[in-house]
């Protein structure tokens, strides 16, 4: 049977004035419908172009990206992004957010009504019922990224993508937002692939962690299977040896890697093209 989205092979090479460079080479991974996938590694090592290509924000030089066997070749709305930074419309109000983004995609294939309905169903499920008609200059951090999940989860993507979407948060807030996400992929049994820094967040929210080595020329290192039963309880899971063995093993291979060149980071911001404009923000 083969796999609900399939990174095959895919590798990426950006011009620069010193010759090409390649970023990615040779990733693959097959990821289950319903699968939490992460993606960690250290700093510059392309975990957030590897999520942009299966966003079809960028075009890998080769291999591909398959969604229900059907090639990704550019943005859409079965495939939502969670950026680190909420990029939420300043002058719009929390539900006007949303119901922007539910407008765009069920604009002609659902009612004012349930275009409302809806709107307000996922802005629930984020317990942002309370902020409708608050803008983001009068909500915190940690609101605006729940209003931000709330519209990529309001398109009914079919993979959830999500880029350090809790690392510009405070730890408490940060905690709350990993809760939040438990239960909604529970709830709704997302696909989704999460970049992160954070052992603990990986594995606490994921079904794999994927480890990335060092760039340039980044691939695959080494996939770890996380076998813990859900839903997850983080209070019952930090008495949890087996928990402690799944941190212990990223921390090691982490560890193992060397950190990243000093301005390699830099450079390679430098050098990265512009993305394509994401109709999903």
């Amino acid at each position: 049977m083969s796999a609900y989205l399939s990174i095959d092979r895919v590798g990426i090479t950006f011009p620069t004035p010193k010759g090409p460079l390649e970023v990615l080479k040779d990733i693959k991974l097959d990821i289950a419908q319903g699968e939490v996938v992460s993606l960690i590694g250290h700093s510059g090592c392309g975990k957030s172009t590897v999520l942009n290509i299966v966003a079809g924000l960028l075009e890998a030089s080769v291999g591909g990206v398959l969604l229900e066997e059907r090639e990704v070749k550019s943005p859409g709305p079965d495939r939502a992004v969670v950026f680190q930074q909420h990029s939420l419309l300043p002058w719009l109000s929390v539900y006007d957010n949303v119901r922007l983004a539910v407008d765009q995609v069920f604009g002609r294939s659902k009612s004012r009504k349930e275009r409302h309905e809806w709107t307000l169903h996922n802005l629930d499920l984020v317990h942002m019922g309370h902020a409708l008609e608050r803008r983001p200059a009068e909500i915190s951090g940690g609101m605006k990224q729940r209003v931000g999940i709330a519209r990529a989860l309001a398109m009914e993507p079919k993979v959830l993508l999500m880029d350090e979407p809790f690392g510009a948060l405070d730890s408490l807030t940060r905690t709350h937002m990993q809760d939040s996400l438990l239960e909604i992929q529970a709830r709704l049994n997302n696909t989704v692939i999460l970049i992160t820094h954070d052992v603990d967040e990986a594995v606490l929210l994921s079904d794999r962690i994927v480890m990335m080595t060092n760039g340039p020329s980044a691939t695959v290192g080494r996939i770890l299977e996380v076998d813990l039963l859900r839903p997850r309880d983080r209070l019952a899971l930090a008495e949890d040896p087996t928990y402690h063995h799944y941190r212990a093993e990223v921390v090691k291979f982490l560890h193992e890697r060397h950190a990243p060149a000093v301005g390699q980071s830099a450079r390679a911001a430098r050098e990265r093209p512009t993305l394509r404009l994401a109709a999903n923000g």
